[in-house]
């Protein structure tokens, strides 16, 4: 097994779950969405974020809204739906329910070394 295929997927599954945080802070547009992203070590290029967003968006999840640009045209800036709001909240308990079994885990594997190591010393 690879560890860096199962790494991939464990970014995969977190990357919306983070752009949800990310719009719960504040409407954004997809480069600022990116930058955000690469600021917290999770890369994501526009090719893997846009079909993302559209699925969002029709899943009633994201809205977004043309706003002018002082350089070019104007940019669309993607914000959460009350809708999107309740399954963040959704995605949030089930981040802490996964993050204390994770933590539970790690305790009882030290715990249950340093038994043993009681035992054999």
């Amino acid at each position: 097994m690879n560890v860096d295929n199962v790494k991939s997927q464990m970014r995969k599954g977190m990357l919306e779950y983070c752009i949800l945080l990310l719009l719960h802070r504040e409407a954004s547009y997809a480069s600022d969405i990116i930058a955000d992203l690469k600021e917290a070590k999770l890369i994501v290029v526009e090719g893997t974020l846009y079909p993302l967003l559209t699925r969002l968006k029709n899943d009633e999840l994201l809205s977004y809204e043309w706003v002018e640009s002082r350089q070019g045209p104007p940019r669309k800036y993607y914000k959460l739906t009350s809708k999107g709001e309740l399954f963040l909240n959704e995605l949030q308990t089930a981040w802490d329910e996964l993050s204390d079994t994770v933590n539970h885990l790690r305790i009882k594997l030290i715990t249950d070394h340093n038994n043993e190591k009681d035992i054999n010393d």
